[in-house]
């Protein structure tokens, strides 16, 4: 075992004694409380959070507390100092286990973060623009400006890979940065900003539509074989999707081709006690019927829709539950296994690089620490993705 992961289970001891009531959950019970982080408040990611946690009040006498926070770093920073258990992430999740981006930084590093359920539903994530500037096709975007969200690069590199399918890059755009999710659709609305990544079901993108500007989804063609090349190279965690559900426009009779992925993915460190995450995971499979209609895109829970090989492997706790529901499968067991040991190389190319007096320079340290990731992911026969 490497020192990385010696400190990771030496972590899981200390939350159960850091976090009120996470203990008693190390036994499979449901604690007192619960915290989750969200994207801000009116977010579909929030309405759904808000949603499970009203089941786990009424059915388990649970009380959850859901942190709205503006970017990937604000979601994830409760969970690292043991101030909240679960988050109801988006792709982020799989940029900090990468360690890329804003995650490539002495503060963070790869991060151990492990699956629980994520939606996958009837909606899209994709780039929204206003109507009010003639869009019609992703290439119409060139010289217009994109809203970009400080310290999200689950919104700012998607934002890129929309864009490529298009054949355009940051150069080609306006890059206007907004401090939280929030503010973004009220920079649209505000006309500071032409088009934004998100889900088709935000609550913020309805806002932006009942606006003077109106909304466009940006469609992303199946057929497009060359755009979706361009696509997963900078995003491979996108798959392309019949959008039946969302603003703009689009329904079951109106269906857009767009790009998806799970999201929100609840998710929590790997240093959740094993106890802690089967009970979750076990009420929100019992539960789903409580809290599916109860936010737009929370049926994308259900335990048919989970997708279980995936880019980030799924917690011990959550695996037990899906094997007593009877939906785990050998081949899911070898791709997590396999995500497991991506997490495991990624933990112990940190652990090296930080004790080998690294840059102290931001820049520098990012330069080098993307090199020693590419080099240990590539020994070990892994596609290290980013450069």
């Amino acid at each position: 075992m490497t020192m990385a992961l010696v400190r990771m289970a030496g972590v899981a001891a200390a939350v159960s004694l850091l976090i009120p009531g996470l203990a008693s959950a190390q036994d499979g019970k449901l604690p007192p409380t619960l915290t989750f982080t969200a994207y801000d408040t009116g977010s579909s990611g929030f309405n759904i959070a808000v949603a499970v946690g009203k089941m786990f009040k009424d059915n388990h006498n649970t009380e959850v507390r859901v942190l709205p926070a503006g970017n990937d770093v604000a979601r994830l920073a409760p969970l690292k100092g043991n101030r909240a258990q679960i988050s109801a992430m988006g792709v982020g999740i799989y940029f900090a286990q990468e360690a890329v981006y804003e995650f490539a930084t002495k503060e963070w590093g790869p991060q151990p973060l492990q699956m629980i359920l994520a939606a996958n539903d009837c909606n899209g994530l994709a780039l929204v623009a206003a109507n009010d500037v003639g869009i019609k096709e992703m290439k119409d975007l060139k010289g217009k400006r994109i809203a970009f969200v400080v310290g999200s690069p689950a919104l700012n590199q998607n934002a890129l890979a929309m864009l490529a399918f298009g054949g355009l890059e940051a150069k080609d755009v306006k890059i206007v940065e907004f401090a939280s999710n929030g503010a973004m659709f009220k920079g649209m609305i505000n006309n500071e900003a032409d088009a934004a990544f998100s889900s088709t079901l935000n609550g913020m993108t309805r806002e932006v539509e009942s606006s003077p500007r109106g909304i466009l989804w940006v469609r992303t063609p199946h057929s497009d074989a060359t755009g979706w090349q361009r696509i997963k190279k900078i995003g491979p965690y996108f798959i392309p999707h019949t959008v039946t559900c969302g603003s703009g426009g689009i329904s079951a009779s109106a269906p857009g081709e767009l790009p998806t992925y799970p999201y929100p993915i609840f998710m929590s460190y790997a240093s959740a006690p094993e106890g802690l995450v089967h009970a979750v995971t076990k009420a929100m499979i019992e539960g789903y019927e409580a809290y599916k209609d109860g936010a737009p895109g929370a049926a994308g829970l259900a335990l048919k829709a989970q997708k279980l090989e995936w880019a980030v492997p799924y917690h011990p706790g959550a695996v037990k539950a899906l094997k007593e529901a009877g939906a785990w499968t050998d081949a899911a067991q070898k791709h997590n296994d396999d995500l497991m040991k991506r997490q495991q190389t990624l933990a112990s190319a940190w652990d090296a690089f930080t004790k080998a007096s690294p840059p102290g320079d931001a820049e520098a340290f990012r330069k080098a620490w993307m090199t020693v990731r590419k080099d240990a992911l590539t020994k070990a026969g892994m596609d290290a993705v980013y450069e």
